[in-house]
């Protein structure tokens, strides 16, 4: 089932729209599907986009030259991809492609670029591609790569914090795919990280900031992955805990979205990424924030606290403070 022509919600706009530097922050995208080849995501990339589609390896394609940058095109598995190179790979690719996502990676874009990005995959949908709901075991998803508006804890911790205490939810608003709840790195934060954050003496700095994460929640499989970003901040603390194998260090946060339901009427990025922005907007509410942290502790407080009980709760005050 292919995009209907629904009109995408319109992009919220972020509370702090600019980098350290004064320009426009930038968000690079991921998107994992199937029912598509990589050479076929990519030629209709490049047709709906402009550019030139090319085999850079064995099942790596790239589309450069668009009006949105550069494309990364591949079946996302690094064994496959090495044993193309080494020329047995194609065999074990074709009988993957049942469960192994091809992924696209895009150039970090303008926040207002986003509207073109899902004109693409309203192309991609209508070439075939297809999404987390045909099938149990396909949790495919859709990854978001913010550009943070300053590498400092006064920039960073709130927006930790609010993510922290708005994911149980935005996981019941978005509806997550049972499929996905099944699969590791779908994982919450724990509460335990949550207490922390919430604390009357939380983390009051850089250091202790990323001690209480390694600490707590020493995994790249959250929702909200800042190990790339801390790491960007202070490589050799987050190495003397973590492998750096898989950990690229930049200055973005790495969201990690448990679905992509691109074949699906009304699904946008657009509709996702002002999921995006709410978690933004209630850092930079100071007053809407220290609510949040003190209602969690209450709710840490009561003799039972569970997590459906919190999303409610969260909804209801950020519904009451929106304007």
């Amino acid at each position: 089932m292919s995009q209907t022509s629904e009109t995408p919600p319109e992009l919220m706009p972020l509370p702090h729209p600019r980098n350290a530097e004064g320009n426009p922050r930038r968000v690079g995208v991921e998107v994992e599907f199937s029912g598509l080849t990589e050479e076929k995501a990519a030629r209709v990339l490049a047709e709906t986009l402009g550019g030139a589609a090319s085999e850079e390896k064995p099942g790596e394609w790239s589309v450069t030259g668009t009006g949105l940058g550069d494309f990364e095109c591949y079946l996302d598995s690094a064994p496959l991809n090495k044993m193309d190179r080494d020329g047995i790979g194609k065999p074990l690719r074709e009988l993957a492609r049942s469960v192994v996502p091809v992924e696209i990676v895009t150039d970090p874009v303008e926040i207002d670029q986003i509207p073109a990005l899902d004109e693409a995959l309203a192309a991609l949908a209508k070439a075939g591609a297809t999404g987390t709901s045909r099938g149990v075991l396909l949790g495919f998803g859709v990854h978001f790569n913010p550009e943070v508006s300053a590498p400092t804890f006064e920039a960073i911790a709130p927006v930790l914090t609010a993510y922290a205490l708005l994911e149980d939810h935005l996981r019941r608003s978005a509806g997550i795919d049972i499929s996905r709840r099944m699969l590791p790195w779908v994982d919450p934060y724990p509460r335990n990280l949550i207490d922390r954050l919430a604390a009357e003496d939380a983390p009051s700095d850089m250091t202790s900031l990323i001690d209480t994460y390694l600490k707590l929640a020493p995994s790249r499989n959250h929702g909200l992955d800042m190990l790339c970003l801390f790491a960007h901040i202070d490589k050799d603390r987050v190495a003397r805990v973590m492998s750096m194998e898989q950990i690229q260090p930049r200055p973005t946060y790495h969201w990690r979205l448990p679905d992509c339901r691109i074949d699906e009427p009304g699904w946008s990025l657009a509709l996702e990424w002002n999921r995006w922005v709410l978690v933004e907007r209630v850092a930079a509410d100071e007053g809407l924030l220290q609510a949040l942290k003190e209602a969690w502790r209450d709710h840490r407080d009561s003799l039972t606290s569970i997590r459906s009980d919190w999303a409610r709760r969260v909804s209801s005050m950020v519904m009451s403070a929106s304007p």
